[in-house]
């Protein structure tokens, strides 16, 4: 049993601390900030098991998510509604998975935590694993063009996390590029651009496969119910060079 039908069924034993615990306190009514301690949000984080950083994983993603519907000063229906699909058609999430979605996020909505709280213990758990740090952005900008744009104050906060993550800012606005262009697309989710050779589009296809194979990344703390996006972004990689092979006539 994962952690999640260990948190349905009320037999979930650890704490994470910090402003995802209170978050997760506040969702559940369970003590998982019970030590007061706020680590993962001080100079260090302790080693996160498995079923830690996947839970640690799904409330970060949440939390932050509620902090950018509302970075406008209120959240409207399309937002919710981006939310929803996000959770049906990306993660297909079954109910009782979309309702502990749901309760991180109201939870963090109403509270005092800041999305940068949220991002800075969300890095200093994840910091040596860059994968899981660009799916998290990479999940901040697609809800916040699912509505079909993308306000100047979310972009702001998914700045900020860039900040935190000590995210490159190329490599940042090659991963914005998939969301509002069009073919050069493709190379944005190659990170790469059109004046790069073809053996540079080879050699960055094969890095990203083998970075981003699904069984990796959720090896590093990626949830279960995060495997379709996973699996989604894995297949985005082959099908952009598929595209750009036939278009280049890379053999």
């Amino acid at each position: 049993m994962g952690w999640m039908g260990k948190l349905i069924g009320g037999t979930l034993g650890f704490a994470i601390g910090g402003p995802l615990g209170a978050i997760a306190g506040a969702a559940f009514g369970h003590a998982f900030d019970r030590t007061g301690e706020a680590y993962g949000v001080g100079e260090t984080a302790r080693t996160l098991t498995g079923e830690e950083a996947q839970f640690t994983f799904f409330v970060a993603t949440f939390s932050m998510l509620a902090k950018l519907a509302k970075a406008d000063g209120r959240i409207s229906k399309d937002e919710i509604d981006s939310i929803n699909r996000f959770m049906l058609d990306d993660l297909n999430l079954n109910p009782q998975s979309r309702m502990v979605a749901m309760n991180i996020f109201n939870a963090a909505m109403n509270s005092r935590e800041s999305f940068d709280d949220f991002a800075a213990q969300f890095y200093r758990q994840f910091y040596g694993q860059p994968q899981i740090l660009e799916v998290l952005i990479d999940i901040l900008l697609r809800v916040s063009v699912a509505d079909g744009q993308m306000s100047g104050s979310e972009e702001n906060l998914i700045l900020s996390a860039v900040r935190i993550f000590n995210f490159n800012d190329a490599a940042y606005q090659t991963l914005k590029s998939k969301y509002v262009q069009a073919f050069e697309k493709y190379y944005a989710i190659l990170q790469s651009t059109k004046q790069d050779t073809d053996d540079h589009i080879k050699k960055q296809y094969r890095k990203l496969v083998m970075e981003y194979h699904p069984d990796k990344i959720i090896s590093k703390g990626l949830p279960e119910e995060f495997n379709q996006f996973a699996h989604d972004k894995f297949r985005e990689i082959q099908e952009a060079y598929e595209i750009i092979k036939k278009e280049r006539g890379i053999k």
